[in-house]
C-alpha cells in the first residue's frame, strides 16, 4: 500500500466552502473547474483515495485553513469541462481525451476557528509550505507530514 499523502486545496467560499462540503447530500463534493495544469497534474497523477485534504478558504476576508477532509476517489475526467453552461467549461477538451480532472472529497472535520494565512506566515515550520510563496495561485498543492501535522496542531490549539 502506498503511503498516504497530504495536499492543501483552495476555495473561495462562496464558490465552494466547507459548509458547503459538509452539507453535500451523499457526504462527498466534486473537486471540479480546476484549470491549471500543474494542479490538474497533482490531481490526475498523484492522489490517491485516503489522502489527506487540508480544506483552505482563499480570497475571502481571512484566508486560512478551515478543516480536514481525506480523498475519496481516484481521479477522473472533471464533467464540467464538457457542460456549455458551465463557467469552466473548455470547447477544446473532448470526451475520448478529457483535459481536465477532478476528485472526490469528504470532510472529516470542520476546525473551532479557521487558521489563518496570517498565523501560518508566523509558523516556522511552514516556510517552504507552496500556498505560502509569494505568487503561488495553484488550487491543489502537495503538503509535506511535517507541515500537515504543524497545522493540525496548531488550528487544534486555537
Amino acid at each position: 500500500m502506498a503511503a498516504r499523502s497530504y495536499w492543501l486545496f483552495k476555495s473561495e467560499p462562496d464558490c465552494y466552502s466547507f459548509d458547503d462540503l459538509l452539507n453535500e447530500p451523499s457526504g462527498r463534493g466534486h473537486w471540479d473547474g480546476v484549470r491549471n495544469y500543474q494542479a490538474r497534474n497533482f490531481l490526475r497523477d498523484r492522489t490517491s483515495i485516503g489522502d489527506g485534504v487540508l480544506f483552505y478558504h482563499s480570497s475571502c476576508p481571512e484566508p486560512g485553513v478551515v478543516g480536514i477532509a481525506k480523498i475519496v476517489s481516484e481521479a477522473y475526467p472533471d464533467h464540467t469541462q464538457f457542460d456549455p453552461n458551465s463557467e469552466a467549461y473548455d470547447p477544446k477538451s473532448k470526451q475520448d481525451d478529457p483535459r481536465w480532472w477532478m476528485v472526490d472529497i469528504a470532510a472529516e472535520e470542520k476546525f473551532l476557528k479557521i487558521l489563518p494565512l496570517a498565523r501560518m506566515r508566523q509558523m516556522p515550520e511552514l516556510v517552504s509550505m507552496i500556498v505560502l510563496r509569494k505568487g503561488n495561485m495553484l488550487s491543489v498543492t502537495p503538503v509535506t507530514k511535517k507541515e500537515w501535522d504543524a497545522v493540525i496542531r496548531e488550528a487544534k490549539s486555537l
